[in-house]
């Protein structure tokens, strides 16, 4: 299975999980089947929200599954139509979420708890809106 990560920086296993997914200056693809890393620069992670579109740049690579803190629901729902899975983010250490991957243990993140745009603190069904931090509390 290869799995994105969105990450602060392109030092791997080593890195820590960027707030929110399109706006990661980084991504860490990590391999499952041969234990393998591979950092792709996100060349698209200052726009405008709502307008970014990472998964053009990483289309080539086929990501079965992301694991992040922060996701709009719409980009969600299009991804899951496509196979791509959506996994919490539930610490902010890439080494630990790889371990957590390993070992079969990620939590699948529901599209009704998915953000709600950039700064927005909304409530809808007595769940929180995206706050961005948190590691799996932002969806």
């Amino acid at each position: 299975m290869l799995t994105c990560i969105p990450t602060n920086g392109s030092a791997g296993r080593d890195d820590t999980v960027c707030e929110h997914f399109g706006s990661a200056p980084y991504f860490t693809l990590y391999n499952s089947e041969n234990d393998q890393i591979e950092v792709v620069a996100n060349r698209n992670s200052h726009h405008s929200h709502g307008t970014c579109h990472p998964m053009t740049q990483l289309a080539r690579f086929h990501v079965d599954a992301i694991v992040c803190s922060g996701m709009g629901r719409r980009a969600i729902e299009a991804l899951n139509s496509e196979g791509v899975r959506i996994y919490y983010a539930e610490t902010p250490s890439v080494r630990t979420l790889i371990d957590r991957i390993k070992a079969n243990d990620l939590r699948v993140v529901d599209p009704a708890r998915a953000c709600r745009g950039r700064g927005q603190h909304q409530r809808a069904n007595n769940d929180s809106g995206c706050h961005g931090h948190g590691f799996g509390g932002g969806f």
